[in-house]
């Protein structure tokens, strides 16, 4: 009886690169690997151009995770884009501010931003829209509504992890607090809210959205003389955005 034997499958060139790719963490440039090789034989590319254009997919692959991440950490209630804006709608919201939210210097230069105006004006749309702005281009941030990050404090607090959650916060880029003054703070939510903010004075920046003036903030705060201590920490070298009293959802219905 004759034996037959089955000689093994050759390995591809193409398939050695993709394995390696693979070892090298290029995990998106592995699988296009393929497609990749018999287009840049068709146009006949250098080595050097292949080369090049290989390693562009592997970056802009990364770039586009890096950019679903840091979009998906912000936590985000909703997607409000600062493009999106009715300049129309709202006279008080200019092209100047958009463009200084879309571009973010203000993290950089670890400068907050506070958006004053009645409820309807735009305040959150532009708070979320400076958010999803500088999550995609690469910077780490945190959307928060104010009662949020209060009960977030107060159950750390008794849990004893203030500490830990105290200084996660304080690795953001930018911290988006929303909705101050909607909700009244017992004296211990306001003394953790005001560490935090303390925690990151001049040295990341944060972006508040209020219906209140700063005149109502110890409404807020309880304590007149904590209220006046957050007022000081907020404002120094901070953007202030009127926003308005005229109710632009009231407007559209």
């Amino acid at each position: 009886m004759t034996k037959t034997t089955t000689k093994p499958t050759a390995i591809t060139d193409t398939e050695v690169a993709a394995d390696a790719c693979r070892q090298l963490n290029l995990t998106g440039l592995a699988p296009a690997l393929d497609g990749l090789c018999d287009d840049a034989t068709r146009r006949r590319v250098s080595h050097p151009k292949f080369l090049a254009e290989a390693l562009q997919i592997e970056l802009d692959i990364r770039h586009e995770r890096r950019r679903a991440r840091r979009v998906h950490e912000a936590r985000l209630p909703r997607v409000k884009t600062l493009d999106g804006v009715d300049l129309n709608a709202n006279p008080y919201i200019t092209p100047t501010v958009i463009a200084m939210l879309q571009e973010g210097r203000f993290i950089d230069n670890n400068e907050p931003v506070v958006l004053l105006g009645n409820s309807g004006t735009g305040k959150s749309h532009l708070l979320i829209g400076a958010c999803l702005a500088a999550a995609e281009n690469g910077r780490r941030v945190r959307y928060i509504t104010c009662a949020q990050l209060a009960n977030e404090l107060a159950e750390a607090n008794d849990d004893h992890k203030l500490s830990r959650v105290v200084a996660r916060y304080g690795r953001y880029d930018l911290l988006a607090i929303d909705e101050l003054g909607y909700v009244r703070l017992d004296q211990h939510s306001a003394e953790l809210l005001f560490q935090i903010l303390t925690e990151r004075e001049e040295r990341a920046a944060v972006a508040v959205a209020s219906n209140a003036p700063f005149s109502e903030w110890s409404k807020t705060f309880t304590d007149p003389r904590l209220a006046a201590a957050v007022v000081d920490r907020i404002t120094y070298r901070a953007h202030i955005i009127q926003t308005g009293t005229t109710s632009y959802r009231l407007n559209n219905r």
